[in-house]
């Protein structure tokens, strides 16, 4: 299904907004194709304006450095999950069914209920798997961090570690718990994939994750 939802991301993220010229949607579209498909050390803003037929300064308009374009996808990616969340839970009085929701969600790849312009959802969630402590492990992170540029990650959290307390107001570490798990997802599906004797999990079964980080969950909190 074509979707026309427009997300806010956070203005600290870019230099110029990628989504208010045609140049700026082709460097978001064809960033992820490139980064999924090389990785991220090997992509370069060089790769990326022959690709598109643009010159690297042009891509520098929109944003400082190539580091800048990962936060950017991961905002948007968690952003999406944000607007997702608030969606399925609007209706659901149960603070357990709306918990459970949430782990899913926020556990599961980006289906294609919607089809977002610009955005290749499963390409971009690869990316996710694969780079997106990339982000925030670096030298500069507090830096950084007092920029805002991880806001959105963090309110996801918080959004979805709300729901924890409101089950178990004495529950001491509901944010510790909620990142906790998001990061094991991405962590338990590239294991399954390259490292599997990491995880039981294994790749044909990848759903067992959730399954996995939802007894997690609800065993701490109970």
């Amino acid at each position: 299904m074509e979707s026309h939802i427009q997300l806010k991301i956070d203005e600290n993220v870019f230099t110029k907004d990628p989504s208010s010229s045609e140049l700026g949607k082709k460097i978001i579209e064809n960033s992820i194709a490139l980064i999924d498909e090389l990785g991220f050390e090997a992509f370069t803003f060089g790769k990326l304006a022959d690709k598109i037929q643009c010159t690297e300064a042009s891509i520098y308009r929109y944003f400082e450095n190539k580091h800048r374009l990962l936060i950017y996808h991961l905002t948007w990616y968690w952003t999406w999950m944000e607007y997702r969340l608030t969606l399925a839970t609007a209706n659901i009085k149960s603070p357990e069914e709306r918990l459970k929701i949430a782990i899913r969600l926020l556990t599961s790849p980006l289906d294609q209920e919607f089809r977002i312009p610009q955005v290749d959802e499963a390409a971009l969630y690869r990316i996710v798997i694969a780079e997106s402590q990339k982000v925030y492990l670096t030298k500069n992170v507090d830096e950084e961090n007092k920029k805002g540029l991880f806001f959105s990650y963090k309110r996801l959290c918080k959004k979805a570690a709300a729901i924890v307390k409101e089950i178990n107001p004495e529950y001491g570490y509901p944010t510790a718990l909620i990142s906790t798990i998001v990061e094991s997802s991405y962590d338990q599906r590239y294991f399954a994939r390259h490292l599997p004797s990491l995880t039981e999990i294994p790749k044909d079964k990848e759903d067992g994750i959730t399954e996995y980080l939802t007894e997690l969950v609800f065993k701490a909190i109970k």
